[in-house]
């Protein structure tokens, strides 16, 4: 059977309705009614009002979780953006998101405790918007899983605040996931966004040292980019996702918090039999819109999910390029004086240690492909490895 085919719904009609058909069939015409003098139906009477309760009161309601937002007649594409003190950047986006050549279906934006505004501001100016609110800064991870959780769409593209979408954007990457049942999702080109010759992100890819590289970040934007093609995972600053095959793996692992949580779920992805497609459609990226605001800085929050990550899935054979590169990055953090901050990140990983190196068999348990297979051979020192000043990627 080809992956997704499980998702299609039946086509038989179910036997209870054929069941009932006849009785419906058999059962007479109603009675004429004699109509009051204004032409209605005496028996209609109005509905009651609420009654008052009890002397005493009621005890108070269980809180239940928000509703679903209401959905159009067909939503095939929902974009969902987790917002954290961006609305500086949201006039940029939203603008973007209008331009579609190929316009979404819905729009949700799960505010994780702003303290800008953001989501007044968006309650003001954009009712066509469905705004989650948060209490506070849950993690991209967890503001992600919310907005998918209340998506109608099949289709989920995830943005960050800080980026623009190219008109063709959405209609390039739903034509590229629509074609291939094999893919979960697709990773587009992400630009700089104040220097738009210079490529971010072409798709993500994991070396078995543990490093996640952005393909041709900081590589001009000369072309060699623009094949589509297929990576190991995609950034969800601007991504496309398959809705079912990212809640069958569980979605985003929210202990991951910020950073690395999309190329966790993109491991996942693979090892479930998933692949995920590169459409170099162009979305620009301002980079680091809110980070600079986390009490933790941005190399804190790698080092910390690196280990996390290699802790849960990695086969103890590989820990010696895990242990080169964690020795590197650590000689690296002391020459530019940002020491204390990588130690940081890599002493906070040491609570969840434990809780991932236990869930190494039972990942290994639901996986259809081997990780050797998944997280290919690549070089991982020396100017061939990607990211490395004189490589091609």
């Amino acid at each position: 059977m080809r992956r997704g085919a499980a998702l299609r719904p039946a086509l038989r009609r179910p036997r209870r309705v054929r069941a009932e058909r006849p009785a419906v069939r058999r059962r007479g015409l109603p009675r004429r009614v004699r109509r009051d003098g204004r032409g209605r139906d005496p028996r209609r009477a109005r509905r009651p009002g609420p009654r008052a309760p009890p002397a005493g009161g009621r005890p108070a309601a269980r809180p239940r979780s928000p509703p679903r937002p209401r959905r159009a007649a067909v939503v095939r594409t929902t974009a969902v953006v987790p917002a954290w003190n961006g609305r500086g950047w949201l006039p940029g986006l939203l603008a973007s998101i209008d331009a579609q050549e190929r316009p979404f279906d819905e729009l949700v934006i799960v505010d994780n405790g702003s303290r800008d505004g953001t989501a007044d501001w968006l309650a003001a100016t954009r009712p066509d918007v469905v705004v989650l609110r948060e209490d506070r800064n849950r993690g991209f991870a967890a503001a992600a899983n919310r907005g998918i959780a209340v998506a109608h769409g099949e289709r989920i593209a995830l943005l960050n605040t800080d980026v623009e979408l190219a008109p063709d954007w959405h209609a390039r990457l739903a034509d590229r996931l629509d074609g291939d049942p094999r893919l979960a999702s697709v990773a587009s080109k992400l630009v700089r966004l104040d220097d738009p010759g210079t490529v971010d992100d072409a798709g993500d890819r994991l070396r078995r040292d543990g490093v996640c590289e952005q393909r041709g970040a900081g590589r001009p934007d000369d072309g060699r980019f623009d094949v589509p093609g297929e990576v190991f995972s995609a950034c969800a600053g601007a991504a496309l996702y398959r809705r079912d095959a990212v809640l069958a793996v569980g979605g985003f692992d929210e202990r991951l918090f910020s950073y690395l949580e999309d190329v966790e779920l993109g491991l996942r992805l693979a090892l479930a039999g998933w692949r995920c497609g590169y459409e170099p459609a162009v979305a620009r990226h301002a980079g680091g819109g809110s980070s600079g605001q986390l009490a933790r800085p941005v190399s804190g929050w790698v080092a910390r999910n690196t280990l996390l990550l290699v802790a849960r899935a990695w086969p103890w054979r590989w820990a010696g390029p895990v242990v080169y590169r964690q020795l590197a990055w650590t000689l690296h953090a002391a020459r530019e004086r940002r020491l204390r901050a990588h130690l940081g990140g890599l002493a906070s990983a040491l609570p969840l240690l434990g809780v991932m190196l236990r869930e190494r068999a039972a990942l290994r348990r639901v996986a259809v492909r081997r990780i050797e297979d998944v997280v290919a051979p690549v070089p991982w020192r020396g100017p061939t490895a990607g990211g490395h000043p004189d490589s091609p990627e």
